[in-house]
């Protein structure tokens, strides 16, 4: 493989981490500032009223795209292996 083609493949592995974690992310990103500024708006410094409603919110979420997220990564593994299967 040359440069550009292993450049490719690093943008295309890039791209599938974001495709898988990126929707997680975002969700618990969303969240947790929301829940911040309930807690600065009213005062209240609970530790565990920011990490409840995160962590239950995101394995809702995690449950909900699980099948998207294993289809994505299973193409890539498909598709890597077969990359390593050609060379010769």
């Amino acid at each position: 493989m040359d440069f550009d083609a292993n450049i490719e493949q690093l943008q295309i592995a890039y791209w599938k981490i974001l495709m898988t974690a990126g929707p997680v992310l975002g969700i618990a990103l969303a969240v947790g500032l929301t829940v911040g500024i309930i807690q600065a708006a009213t005062s209240i410094n609970e530790a565990t009223l920011s990490f409840v409603p995160k962590l239950a919110i995101v394995l809702l979420t995690m449950g909900l795209a699980s099948g998207f997220m294993l289809t994505t990564m299973s193409d890539y593994f498909i598709h890597i292996f077969e990359l390593v299967a050609n060379i010769r």
